[in-house]
This record gives C-alpha cells, sequence and structure tokens, in this order.
C-alpha cells in the first residue's frame, strides 16, 4: 500500500468521503488522492515521493 493510500483510508476514518469537497469524493471519480507533504515554486512532491508541476497554481493568482 502506498503512503497516498494509508493517508487516504485514514482520512476517510475523519472526513465524509475522505476529501474536503463533495464534487471531489473520490467514490464519484475513482482513485486514490494525492496528498502533497511539499512545494516548491511551481513544484509539487507527493507523500510518495512523485514530483509534479503545478500548471494550475492551485487556482490561485
Amino acid at each position: 500500500m502506498s503512503r497516498s493510500e494509508t493517508l487516504f483510508a485514514n482520512a476517510q476514518k475523519h472526513i465524509p468521503g475522505g476529501v474536503n469537497s463533495p464534487v471531489r469524493a473520490f467514490k464519484s471519480v475513482g482513485g486514490t488522492p494525492l496528498f502533497f507533504k511539499h512545494a516548491i515554486g511551481a513544484y509539487v512532491t507527493d507523500e510518495d515521493d512523485k514530483r509534479y508541476v503545478d500548471y494550475v497554481g492551485s487556482w490561485g493568482p
């Protein structure tokens, strides 16, 4: 089990659907949500040490 899967299982015990938005409830879209541990500039790294480019700036400015 990946770190993200473990964190998601734990989140589901405390947050309905395991996420903070009914639109993003993962039973609707499938898969395991990403859990980010840090970000620098446009780059984010998840709990499984995969690096991503945040093209939408997390909907920020």
